[in-house]
């Protein structure tokens, strides 16, 4: 593999992304890791101080504590004891299951990251899910992958195991808010049931009280398919804290998702490779992601489907992202600018049409427009290894463009604007399958989307309307209910 994998030997740029990254790895070893700035032409919102020193605090936990210590260990052996736990342990740790499909993946990670931050915990995640084969260590000195021996069968929690936090709290193995104080004894370890089924107790996760209480468990394992950074905001002991690690507020994902995830060599490769042949000369790039969430049966349709191509056309030329195109041939020309349209989706069918259109006919201004699309597998298969490294990829690409048209409620895209530090243009999701009117908006921010968020007021003890009790946490524009950040400067 060269040296030089950038579109340009000269292209200023900066490796550490503003102090989030450190010197000191294997750059051969991790070729995204300090070249992802290369491939990115947006300027990139500036870490606080603050959290660059935060990062570094977590480095020196995450080498204390990791695996192979003395103190992951004794830790690991407290795991099996059936004696309750008295005081706070020098390392606790956050382990995070892994299940779903790439853009939530990279989404849930992110999220138990800066929970393990704000609570001093180490994060661990399972080794067994692909995630040595998409991403590399993020952490210097140490390794992130739970130890082969860990000495819980954690594949078999569920929403219904006794270990999870949610049933403790609803058989009253923990009784009411005076034995969740800081005094009580707490057990060796509870699992965390986050997912989209969760039930009422389990969301107490996101109240002051209990997470008093799960400050003393040693070990938390997770579980969720999540973005629920959002609903940390709304805990009150964290905001300070969030406040001064994220003065922009909606800078989260757009920081820490940069600070983890680095791809390794081989999809590193396949994205900047297709970057350079297909994209790299353009005067704009256009991302375009699309979703469908059309389903028959137990299996998603993905197209033809000729009114989501009508969207992305009507949102993108609407939006002035594409030129329109000419009625005849003989339209403008003279103008030598051309824009390449990156397409990403499980059909090849809308980026063959689009492709179609602006080869027939030349655009009213004279524009070039070319299509590309690296990949169509036609379903999503999330446990496939292939199909996870060109889903990373495609990822990283559309994080490449210069303007991103995104579809609704897919993590996908959420993704993608948060590397890339873009504000797209959301599609909303149609019904009955008309264009809706508008076709699409522009995002209050580059933040992921909350979509299963709860609706529970931990102080008045009764349900709420979350998006109003801050001005900082809002409804997502294409989930009505869920809940995103929003910068308040930009209010």
């Amino acid at each position: 593999m060269p040296d030089d994998l950038s579109p340009s030997a000269q292209i200023d740029y900066d490796r550490l992304l503003g102090g989030l990254l450190i010197e000191g790895f294997d750059e051969r070893s991790c070729r995204s890791r300090y070249q992802f700035a290369r491939y990115h032409r947006n300027a990139a919102r500036v870490p606080s101080p603050y959290l660059i020193e935060r990062l570094r605090r977590q480095e020196a936990l995450q080498k204390k504590c990791g695996p192979g210590t003395k103190s992951y260990n004794n830790a690991a052996k407290q795991l099996m004891s059936t004696q309750s736990i008295d005081g706070i342990s020098d390392c606790n740790y956050l382990f995070l299951t892994i299940h779903a499909g790439m853009g939530n993946r990279m989404l849930e990670i992110t999220s138990a990251f800066l929970y393990a931050l704000l609570t001093g915990r180490v994060l661990l995640v399972d080794r067994y899910k692909q995630i040595a084969n998409t991403f590399c260590e993020p952490f210097p000195g140490t390794s992130w992958l739970i130890p082969s021996d860990f000495p819980l069968s954690y594949n078999e929690f569920t929403k219904h195991s006794p270990e999870s936090y949610g049933n403790m709290l609803q058989e009253n193995v923990i009784r009411g808010n005076t034995y969740r104080s800081l005094a009580s004894a707490r057990p060796p370890y509870a699992y965390l049931h986050l997912d989209g089924d969760y039930a009422f107790h389990d969301k107490l996760f996101y109240c002051e009280d209990d997470q008093q209480f799960l400050q003393g468990v040693p070990w938390l394992i997770m579980r969720t398919d999540m973005y629920f950074v959002p609903s940390l905001f709304l805990i009150p002991s964290f905001q300070d804290e969030l406040s001064k690690l994220f003065p922009e507020k909606d800078t989260v994902f757009h920081h820490l998702g940069r600070y983890l995830l680095h791809p390794t060599n081989d999809i590193w490769y396949s994205a900047t490779t297709y970057y350079r042949a297909y994209l790299a000369k353009a005067d704009k790039v256009v991302g375009i992601q699309i979703r469908i969430f059309e389903k028959k049966g137990i299996l998603q349709r993905n197209g033809p489907f000729p009114h989501v191509l009508e969207q992305i056309l009507s949102c993108a030329q609407g939006e002035k992202l594409l030129p329109q195109i000419g009625v005849t041939d003989g339209a403008a020309a003279g103008n030598n600018r051309t824009i390449a349209v990156l397409g990403t989706s499980l059909s090849s069918w809308y980026s063959d049409q689009i492709r179609e259109r602006y080869s027939e006919h030349r655009t009213v201004d004279g524009t070039m427009v070319k299509v590309y699309q690296p990949s169509h597998e036609e379903y999503q298969k999330k446990k496939n290894r292939k199909h996870n490294m060109k889903a990373l990829a495609e990822i990283y690409l559309l994080s490449m463009s210069d303007v991103l048209i995104t579809s609704g409620f897919s993590t996908f895209g959420y993704v993608a604007q948060g590397l890339a530090g873009l504000t797209p243009w959301i599609m909303y999701r149609p019904e009955n399958h008309v264009v809706p009117e508008p076709p699409c908006g522009r995002a209050m921010s580059i933040e992921p989307c909350f979509h299963q968020a709860p609706y529970f007021d931990c102080r008045a003890k009764r349900d709420a309307d979350l998006g109003k009790v801050v001005p900082y946490v809002r409804h997502c524009e294409d989930v009505s209910w869920g809940l995103k950040i929003v910068n308040e400067t930009r209010l």
